[in-house]
């Protein structure tokens, strides 16, 4: 019912429930063929599983800088990442906003390579009236439970490419051919190829089924959360203050997170903890993948990630989730102004 649901919302061609986000990736992974002497081509601004499902693979996640509108991968510093070694673009969707996917696209078309979206956190937003998921050769998405829509943990591989339709059975079902077995096309099923144990159970997807019988509603409440911070905060960004979120015309998002880029001269942790004395708990976002220890070990940058480096040390997540009251965010707004002119 989950996977049908997917199919529906997203328009893929088929779904498959998956323990986890990084265990969607990890498939992706598999299914695009990578491994030693490969290269990926991917944000640094992004959660480490984006890079370890393609390291454990052998291959090596080159980092590309984001553009510093939407903090996603910029086309142009990802066609510059590309080398004779490219085998993937992974396209990370930040907070719930599309990357230009149009530019991603002509990249791995004009390249022959396989273009796979990291759509962990934008669920049920478009990109171009077009569903995100739907516009790779592969997606993932997750569940964890601090996603909008949560089974606690838990994740689904998005399949596009039809092409890729029959191997991601395979590697669903542990590298065997048991889907043919249990329609009756073959008489016992076998080792065929690659797998592993992905899926999700009954269990999981029972408590998801309850999330997305209410998605719209979730969603809805969410952005209502949302445009209340952005309605809020119009004025100090206009008095640069600070930077709210952007999204392109072209683009709707799901809510996932509201977060504000502090101006560079403003020490971050001294702002958080003005939040905190004032009861807010905010917090920052990632660290960049190319300066972690293991970023250094398995990838490498391409070019200087200027943009990557200052915001990730400029933002700040402010509390948002579904159950959320007025109250609630009224005192956030209020900690961030009182938070501000404390400066």
């Amino acid at each position: 019912m989950c996977e049908r649901w997917l199919e529906d919302r997203v328009g893929c061609d088929r779904a498959h429930l998956a323990k986890s986000g990084t265990s969607a990736l990890e498939a992706a992974a598999l299914l695009a063929g990578v491994g030693p002497g490969d290269e990926v081509v991917m944000p640094s601004f992004t959660y480490v599983t984006t890079a370890t499902a393609f390291a454990l693979r052998g291959a090596t996640p080159v980092f590309a800088d984001i553009e510093p509108r939407t903090l996603t991968m910029d086309p142009e510093c990802a066609a510059a990442a590309i080398t004779p070694a490219t085998k993937a673009i992974v396209a990370v969707h930040y907070a719930g906003v599309g990357c230009d996917m149009q530019a991603m696209r002509a990249l791995a078309d004009d390249h022959d390579l396989v273009l796979i979206e990291d759509a962990a956190l934008a669920l049920l937003s478009t990109y171009r009236d077009q569903p995100i998921g739907g516009l790779g050769d592969l997606a993932a998405v997750s569940f964890h439970e601090t996603k909008n829509l949560t089974s606690g943990e838990g994740g689904a591989l998005l399949v596009n490419d039809r092409r890729l339709r029959d191997r991601a059975e395979i590697v669903w079902e542990k590298g065997t051919d048991r889907i043919d077995f249990d329609r009756g096309a073959v008489d016992r099923y076998r080792w065929v190829g690659l797998g592993s144990g992905f899926g999700a159970n009954e269990i999981t997807a029972a408590f998801l089924w309850g999330q997305l019988e209410c998605a719209d509603e979730i969603t809805e409440r969410r952005r209502l959360i949302w445009d209340t911070y952005h309605e809020a905060f119009e004025d100090l960004e206009v008095e640069g203050l600070l930077r709210r979120p952007v999204v392109p015309a072209d683009r709707t998002h799901n809510a996932h997170l509201y977060y504000l880029l502090l101006p560079e001269a403003h020490p971050r942790a001294s702002f958080i903890d003005a939040l905190g004395a004032r009861g807010v708990h905010a917090v920052f976002h990632y660290v960049p993948l190319h300066s972690a220890p293991a970023g250094l070990r398995y990838g490498r940058a391409h070019g200087e990630l200027g943009h990557t480096d200052r915001i990730s040390a400029r933002l700040v997540r402010l509390p948002l989730w579904t159950g959320m009251g007025t109250g609630e965010t009224d005192r956030v707004i209020e900690a961030v102004r009182g938070a501000v002119s404390s400066r």
